[in-house]
């Protein structure tokens, strides 16, 4: 009877948990780091992507920032950008349709980058139930009132949790689920390891920590669809990948996942192709991978091969049964590529680049390359077939875009500028 009573409990923790994250994103948002369901791509109801007018680029907006590589996320008619100005780290609300501040939360900010590469946030906020929730590279989290911008609480990883600074400081994107926040704090203290944590979203008490291992540079993601009989989080941490229940931190699946190299980051984010596959994607002689899931929360490796698809930092996207995503080191030159899910053979690749982001609007991919350029690529095994490029930004920088209501959101170390995609007529 107690066992028939947990399944029933667990049944209705996920139906809620359902519930909750539907009624939290309207479908047009991009609330958090790798929009509504943290895979890269655009809520369906999108309008189509058709291409850049005969005038070129048509700019909605451009606003002032300072440097960093959090990326903006949108919800509703506002849009949410951190960044850093000298010792100043810096939460705008701006508004989605002009580009005009709303409001402005700044706090002192002394995080020094250990190769001199940039001192902003690298961390994309994440906005859920009425909060902001950031995440410094300092590794400070902090809740925000998203309609006013007044700090709801914070909590301190260094402090209470002697996170390391690893690499390239804090960079793990807060997830949401289940009122609770989860996060790589890579730490430990007293009450033992605290790999990956989760703090209240009402006030930022620790629930539960979990793990003896170090932050990545991936972050976390839901289980998506059905076949899970608890509410389970996949992080691929820097030295597993793990699969813990949402509840109590349950650690349900811990296999060793990493280069043999110490200087080598996992920096893509795992991505889910369909319900029960998932991908992920790392250089440093790691690969590209496929695992299958199982309901109690395993997972089996179905094939790995390296130079398919080797992501650096940046994370594919899934469509129709094909992965799309950057393969190769940034520092020697990428290009875009084309994989079938299922066996991991090459379709297409592009030609070399320096490197990019990108993500998904129905059956287009929105490639933002760190040249600055915006490519229209169509999401289709058949070809390579770029049929839009403009120059939108900057060189040199390599934050993810956001998409929402048409319009497509993306930064360089000076300003954001809002593109407006929509469909028109000369």
């Amino acid at each position: 009877m107690k066992k028939a009573y947990m399944r029933i409990q667990q049944a209705g923790y996920i139906l809620m948990s359902t519930i909750l994250l539907v009624g939290s994103a309207p479908a047009a948002d991009w609330p958090q780091f790798l929009g509504p369901n943290r895979d890269g791509a655009a809520a369906e109801s999108e309008p189509m992507v058709k291409g850049f007018a005969f005038s070129g680029v048509k700019f909605r907006w451009k606003h002032p920032v300072g440097t960093g590589f959090a990326g903006p996320v949108v919800v509703g008619d506002r849009v949410i950008l951190f960044h850093r100005i000298n010792d100043q780290a810096i939460v705008e609300c701006v508004d989605a349709a002009t580009g005009t501040e709303e409001w402005r939360y700044t706090y002192s900010n002394a995080f020094k980058d250990s190769f001199g590469f940039d001192n902003g946030p690298r961390a994309c906020p994440t906005v859920a139930q009425g909060k902001v929730i950031i995440h410094g590279a300092e590794g400070t989290v902090q809740a925000l009132d998203l309609t006013t911008g007044k700090r709801l609480w914070g909590f301190d990883t260094v402090k209470e949790l002697n996170s390391p600074q690893g690499f390239f400081g804090r960079v793990c994107a807060p997830l949401v689920t289940e009122g609770k926040v989860i996060m790589e704090a890579g730490g430990a203290n007293g009450k033992g390891a605290a790999g990956l944590i989760a703090l209240s979203l009402d006030d930022g008490r620790v629930l539960w920590q979990c793990l003896k291992d170090e932050a990545s540079y991936a972050a976390p993601i839901l289980k998506r669809g059905g076949g899970a009989s608890f509410p389970a989080i996949v992080a691929w941490m820097r030295n597993d990948l793990v699969v813990v229940n949402a509840l109590d931190g349950g650690v349900k699946f811990q296999q060793k996942l990493r280069s043999d190299a110490d200087a080598s980051v996992n920096g893509a984010t795992p991505i889910w192709c369909g319900e029960d596959k998932l991908f992920l994607s790392a250089c440093y002689d790691v690969g590209a991978s496929l695992w299958q899931w199982k309901p109690e929360g395993k997972l089996t490796r179905l094939w790995q091969k390296e130079d398919v698809l080797d992501a650096h930092y940046s994370t594919p996207v899934h469509y129709d049964g094909y992965l799309y995503g950057f393969h190769g080191r940034q520092e020697f030159g990428q290009s875009l590529r084309c994989v079938r899910a299922q066996d991991g053979k090459v379709m297409w690749e592009s030609g070399r680049v320096a490197g990019g982001t990108l993500l998904r609007v129905r059956d287009t991919l929105l490639v933002l390359t760190e040249a600055g350029e915006l490519w229209l690529v169509d999401a289709s095994p058949t070809k390579f077939n770029r049929r839009g490029q403009e120059q939108i930004l900057r060189g040199g920088h390599r934050s993810h875009g956001a998409f929402s209501n048409g319009v497509f959101f993306a930064r360089d170390d000076r300003q954001v500028v809002a593109v407006d995609l929509r469909p028109r007529e000369e």
